[in-house]
């Protein structure tokens, strides 16, 4: 559990990022990573429309690619855990199941997005975090907090969109070799270019680990629970003419890994995951934009020789528009989404069709931005979602921010239809209330928000009742609700560039009073990087309070705080090095109760990439 001094220590360093002394003012939110964001960053996720960082109400961080070669990260999760309002937990090694936490909401209370193009699993809800190839990805947006008004169904908790490198420029090839603890190997090549008005990227990636026990408890098979990932992306785009452009992306990753399920027996997860989209952007006039998107993403889930088959597809088709018109913008869009779950003996689709509509205004000191959406599904009827955010510049350097919101999930086919499921089931539905307060100034930022986001109907499993099983239901049966407060901030000390982030919140069953699993009400992140002797230095402390692996709060997760180091350096002239060290003190600790963590581990990378 973190202590109360180190939790007011680290405030305090939080606040005192707020002074700086820098000529330059625009207003943003902390992107928590190594690289402070550029006033000229552009963020799609927050509206579905491209706006500067500088003019967002939504509270959204940044992670680029040069972040994520720092991290050494095998997994996106690892990398999205380090930023402000975000928790991960895992059964094991990077290979296996991992649920990712944005406000303590659920899992399956996250929108994920590759390139614009749908994932998710319509057998267990949310996004197969572990099966996303980190290799493939040159950036990525997390927008916290509920968006069902702009993407419909399961956005109760937030968004992740993840993009994959473009071509941009000449003709830029690149390879990358890597090895760590427990026999870890990476390989990635690829290139990416531009050729007269076409653009072009292409990437392959091979990782394999021979792991560790990742469950060392009696009546489980003390093997080592490694895995194998061989991942490729294709992405490319032409202009057409000078106002239109067809762009298309494909992404795929297969992902074998062990798992403890036996005494004796070698237990594999097969996962694979597609992700195919086709887009047309059409710029009708300085203000008027089209863009239209077909996309399918797919995720396959199987286990051996335990014999068990789960397949969801979903099919997109977005028909987006957006004027703007001096400091006003409005969007129209209109959007049908159809789920497929192949898991024997269900067989089943379902559909919904949206339509969306947005105002935004920019003027002066002021920001609006106000969404609805109606969603038509093809079992539950209609849905409403709406939300209004206002942003006010204090000053050039302050902003204080104000955001309101409504969301809905609809259940999963398996939780409708399997044996457990029950077809009654009713959306889950979401109330969202922040209060945000931003400082940036040069190369300094900070940020203090406080959120409230209640949760009803919320499906959770019980004892046995009206489905078939007699192990266990699915059931709307309880009420939840999501409230802390973020502080994160960043400042350069001369040479030294520090960053953190504590969230304090209190996820819990209001019927209960319990707290919800596997989270906790207090997570600190600190770091600091530099530039010394030509290497780029860089540490990092990572803490977390105290967490119940159950909803009874009878299994306890203890508190833990672990130390990573990072180096890097140019060791030639297009050949780059990175080094890092994880959980230098070898803690032990746990994120799901009888299933082990790595460890200490190592990380040493070679990137070739002619300038």
């Amino acid at each position: 559990m973190l202590r109360p001094r180190s939790v007011a220590l680290a405030a305090a360093w939080l606040a005192a990022s707020v002074p700086v002394l820098a000529d330059q003012a625009a207003s943003t939110l902390v992107a928590q990573n190594l690289r402070a964001p550029s006033m000229a960053d552009v963020v799609v996720t927050a509206t579905r429309t491209a706006q500067p960082l500088s003019d967002l109400v939504a509270d959204v961080s940044i992670v680029d690619r040069e972040t994520i070669e720092r991290s050494g990260a095998t997994g996106l999760a690892d990398v999205l855990s380090r930023l402000p309002g975000v928790e991960m937990a895992r059964n094991g090694g990077p290979g296996s199941n991992t649920s990712l936490f944005i406000r303590g909401a659920e899992t399956r209370f996250t929108a994920v997005y590759i390139d614009g193009v749908r994932v998710d699993s319509q057998s267990t809800g949310g996004a197969s975090w572990q099966s996303i190839p980190l290799a493939m990805i040159e950036r990525i947006e997390v927008l916290r907090g509920p968006a069902a008004a702009i993407y419909g169904s399961d956005a109760l908790g937030g968004v992740v969109q993840v993009f994959t490198r473009r071509g941009e420029g000449g003709f830029a090839p690149f390879v990358q070799l890597g090895a760590g603890s427990h026999r870890t190997a990476k390989a990635e090549a690829g290139f990416t270019g531009t050729q007269g008005t076409w653009d072009y990227a292409l990437g392959v990636a091979r990782e394999t680990s021979q792991g560790f026990n990742a469950r060392p408890i009696a009546g489980q098979n003390p093997d080592k629970d490694g895995y194998r990932s061989t991942a490729a992306h294709l992405r490319g785009g032409v202009q057409l003419s000078a106002a239109h452009r067809l762009e298309g992306t494909l992404l795929t990753n297969d992902m074998n890994s062990g798992y403890d399920a036996s005494p004796a027996r070698d237990d594999r997860s097969l996962h694979r995951l597609h992700a195919l989209g086709l887009h047309w952007l059409a710029q009708w006039d300085t203000g008027f934009k089209t863009r239209l998107s077909v996309t399918e993403g797919r995720d396959r889930y199987e286990t051996t020789p335990s014999p068990y088959l789960t397949e969801t597809t979903v099919r997109s088709y977005l028909l987006h528009n957006e004027w703007r018109r001096g400091p006003h913008q409005w969007t129209v869009a209109l959007e049908r989404r159809e789920d497929h779950l192949t898991n024997r003996p269900i067989d089943r689709s379902r559909s919904q069709d949206a339509l969306a509509l947005g105002y935004g205004l920019h003027s002066g000191p002021h920001t609006l931005q106000l969404q609805w959406r109606h969603d038509a599904d093809s079992e539950f009827g209609g849905q409403n979602t709406g939300s209004v955010a206002y942003g006010y510049r204090i000053t050039p350097q302050w902003r204080a921010t104000a955001a309101a919101g409504t969301a809905f999930r609809a259940p999963t086919l398996y939780q409708r239809f399997s044996e457990y499921g029950v077809a009654s089931l009713r959306p889950e539905q979401a109330r969202n209330l922040e209060l945000g307060l931003r400082y940036a100034q040069g190369d300094s930022t900070f940020s203090v928000t406080a959120y409230r986001n209640r949760v009803s109907d919320l499906i959770s499993f019980v004892g046995a009742g009206t489905c078939a099983s007699t192990f266990g239901c699915y059931a709307n049966t309880a009420r939840a609700q999501y409230e802390g407060i973020t502080l994160a901030g960043s400042h350069r000390f001369g040479a030294v560039r520090v960053h953190g982030s504590l969230d304090w919140q209190n996820p819990r069953d209001l019927a209960t009073g319990k707290q919800l699993a596997r989270r906790a009400q207090e997570r600190l992140v600190l770091g600091a990087d530099t530039r010394w002797a030509g290497w780029t230095w860089g540490a990092e402390w990572q803490a977390s309070g105290r967490r119940f692996d159950n909803s009874a709060n009878t299994q306890v997760l203890g508190g833990y705080g672990v130390v990573h180091l990072t180096a890097g350096t140019r060791i030639a002239q297009d050949v780059t090095l990175q080094a890092r060290v994880d959980n230098v003190g070898d803690k032990a600790y746990q994120l799901a109760r009888t299933y082990a963590t790595a460890g200490r581990t190592f990380y040493v990378g070679l990137k070739w990439a002619p300038q």
